[in-house]
């Protein structure tokens, strides 16, 4: 099978920096299939970064490299870094945008040497996508730098039970449709209260009349609460971090 690389950076497409790293790639592994998976996370927005690489990572076959770069810190002490993890690879820079793959058992974390010649601002294309195509024509981890035992881990914050047993999480993403994701998991069902609006949660958006907000579990596990057909952030006016409050169903 052909090697997968994968790209997700906050580059945006007008710049040329993806086309370089590109370059690179291709330039040593030319036979590679090099899938751009989103270019437009927001500019160093690590924690969003971190929540997209959760989504995807395990989703493709194992063998693929992941180059994930949203890199605030890029040139300063933070490491460069490649993981294995679960029979797949991910390279970007240690700030706990690699965490999703970090917490699986049995990850492996090794610090890449930065060239003299590496552009102080540009470790995408001269750090991160030089290991990518190492790993993508076989070379193992362990070759590639320094064992790294104690990586930037960032997780998911945990929502926690109040006294009168409702569940109180957060926000913790706002998707491009607008949808207030939060940390909440609701197997039975319940009631969601956000920005002084209460609602039942539902099985899809559907099931709410056009305009009306509605809460559900999403695809990724979580309760999120979206507008049919509008943009939910927006029409409650919460950002990330806003409250938001799990109750049991009514009897």
């Amino acid at each position: 099978m052909r090697p997968i690389i994968t790209l997700l950076t906050d580059f945006g497409t007008a710049d040329g920096y993806v086309a370089e790293m590109k370059g690179v790639l291709l330039s040593t592994v030319p036979e590679a299939t090099v899938v751009d998976l989103s270019h437009d996370i927001p500019a160093q927005d690590v924690e969003c970064a971190r929540l997209a690489v959760a989504r995807y990572w395990r989703r493709f076959p194992a063998g693929t490299v992941h180059v994930i770069v949203v890199d605030p810190g890029v040139g300063s002490a933070r490491a460069p870094l490649a993981v294995s993890s679960d029979g797949r690879f991910l390279v970007g820079p240690d700030n706990g945008v690699l965490s999703p793959s970090l917490l699986a058992g049995g990850s492996r974390a090794v610090a890449l040497p930065v060239p003299a010649t590496a552009a102080p601002t540009f470790h995408g294309r001269d750090v991160f996508a030089p290991a990518a195509a190492q790993l993508a024509l076989g070379a193992p981890l362990d070759g590639l730098g320094a064992l790294l035992l104690e990586p930037v881990i960032r997780r998911t914050p945990e929502a926690r039970r109040a006294k009168d047993g409702s569940v109180i999480g957060e926000i913790i993403a706002i998707d491009r449709f607008g949808n207030a994701i939060s940390n909440l998991i609701a197997p039975r069902g319940g009631r969601v209260e956000i920005a002084g609006r209460t609602m039942p949660i539902m099985r899809t958006y559907a099931d709410a009349p056009v305009g009306e907000l509605v809460a559900l579990v999403g695809s990724s596990g979580f309760v999120e609460v979206a507008q049919r057909d509008g943009h939910a952030a927006r029409a409650l006016g919460v950002m990330r971090g806003a409250p938001v409050t799990l109750r049991a169903p009514r009897a």
